[in-house]
């Protein structure tokens, strides 16, 4: 997400470190053991990462996430994976535990496997994968058990059908995991608006647990339907998009930030941006990417109470028109 540096610059950097000591300090369960430094926090953050209850069992979740695709995709070479394990070491200093994956990011998965291990953090994660470009119970099930062996786990929190591939085979097979004790919650997911009239019919068809779509200040569909009927069946939220693949920021580019930014504690566009997605009641979490400690520091401050009201909101939408 090469604009974003345009956005974040040297200074966010060493703003952006504040998630390892006053996250840390806020959070409920001791840092783990670094294997690779990472700066020391120069800013310090009175609250700790906001979390909402998974509607199924109330579970608490905390409210950023990450994402996994494009981001993971390495090689086995150290300049590639030692950043990564500091984005992943910061995001579990805050406090934060769901990443989603899945088998057809590349090598997103044995990567992420490989750093979870690396950092011996696997009890302090909630991991979400997908059943993606599989026909029937049997490449489905091949397919899952390849993801255990490359996340070096024995479970998974969240099996989703991705993009409602085969849908109703495949979630049939989450429910029967679900049965096993291989998988905790079942999940849908889409990547795009024109799919969501399809995503909320499987919705009312399967009641999963999770559904996982795409929503920002400039693609607002999933408030027509997605959202609320989430909100009517008790299922909770990922989002995912919220930076329309790293579009926003060019469109950002040469603009101040508003004024009242300061008053929800943001002092980045890319705050502000996960920041009006957490606005909205539906939403349990989101899930940005990236490869780059300073731009996961960004991301995790967002996570932090205020978020947007709908003036607010508003604003952001006209500022992004």
């Amino acid at each position: 997400m090469a604009s974003r540096r345009e956005f974040l610059g040297s200074t966010a950097l060493a703003a952006g470190a504040f998630a390892l000591s006053p996250l840390i300090a806020c959070s409920q369960e001791p840092a783990p053991t670094a294997p690779a430094p990472v700066a020391p926090a120069t800013t310090q953050v009175a609250k700790p990462l906001a979390s909402r209850p998974i509607p199924r069992d109330k579970a608490p979740l905390p409210v950023i996430g990450m994402g996994t695709s494009g981001s993971l995709d390495v090689g086995e070479d150290v300049a590639s994976r030692e950043p990564l394990l500091q984005v992943l070491q910061l995001f579990v200093a805050s406090g934060a535990t769901l990443i989603d994956t899945a088998p057809t990011y590349g090598r997103s998965e044995p990567v992420l496997g490989d750093l979870v291990a690396q950092a011996g953090v696997r009890d302090r994660l909630f991991l979400a994968t997908k059943l993606s470009r599989v026909t029937g119970r049997d490449e489905g099930l091949a397919q899952f058990e390849g993801s255990l062996r490359d996340l070096k786990t024995d479970r998974v929190e969240l099996l989703q059908v991705h993009n409602l591939g085969d849908t109703a085979t495949q979630y049939a097979l989450i429910e029967s995991l679900k049965d096993q004790g291989k998988v905790r919650y079942s999940g849908l997911t889409h990547y795009q608006e024109s799919a969501q009239a399809d995503l909320a019919a499987a919705m009312r068809r399967h009641k999963p647990d999770f559904v996982q779509i795409n929503y920002s200040v400039v693609s607002r569909g999933a408030e027509r339907e997605v959202l609320p009927l989430a909100q009517e069946l008790g299922i909770a939220v990922i989002i995912n998009r919220a930076y329309e693949d790293g579009r926003l920021f060019a469109q950002v580019k040469d603009k101040p930030l508003p004024g009242w930014a300061a008053d929800v504690g943001a002092d980045s566009w890319g705050q502000l941006f996960l920041k009006f997605v957490l606005a909205h009641p539906a939403v349990n979490v989101v899930i940005p990417a990236t490869s780059k400690p300073r731009h996961q520091a960004d991301n995790l401050k967002a996570g932090v109470e205020p978020f947007l009201d709908a003036k607010q909101r508003e604003a952001l939408v006209a500022a992004l028109a």
